[in-house]
């Protein structure tokens, strides 16, 4: 995707991240017993889409603005926090939530702990990669 910007909410691209997010989640978590990966399986589902969905949220209020105009009547303007903004504080709290109980489902050796918090990182940073087209 090199030099090519992405449209932040071209839907075909949103569900194509969103299977790759999940695909790297997922993954973490393949030596667990059949019965937790039943558990992980719609934790790393719901997570995907919420990563995804959140670094698209993040595009939109680096674009517009935290900030947006309104008007109430004929004589009434003023500011209020963008949508976006508020969208992103919900979901970052539950993001953070299921993010949370997937590290607890990991066995206590730390190793898949790790390598899932170095997924995370590594995939943050692709996602802006892919959105600046670089």
């Amino acid at each position: 995707m090199a030099g090519k910007e992405i449209d932040i909410f071209d839907e075909m691209e949103r569900k194509r991240l969103i299977k790759r997010e999940f695909t790297g989640l997922y993954k973490r978590f393949r030596n667990l017993d059949k019965d937790t990966l039943a558990t992980v399986k719609p934790l790393c589902e719901n997570a995907a889409f919420m990563c995804v969905t959140l670094k698209m949220l993040q595009e939109d209020v680096n674009k517009n603005g935290a900030v947006s105009e309104y008007q109430n009547g004929e004589n009434q303007w003023g500011t209020k926090k963008s949508p976006s903004v508020e969208i992103y504080n919900t979901m970052a709290k539950n993001y953070a939530a299921v993010i949370r109980q997937l590290c607890e489902l990991l066995p206590d050796s730390g190793r898949e702990g790790d390598a899932l918090m170095e997924y995370l990182a590594v995939s943050g940073r692709r996602f802006c990669d892919m959105v600046r087209g670089i």
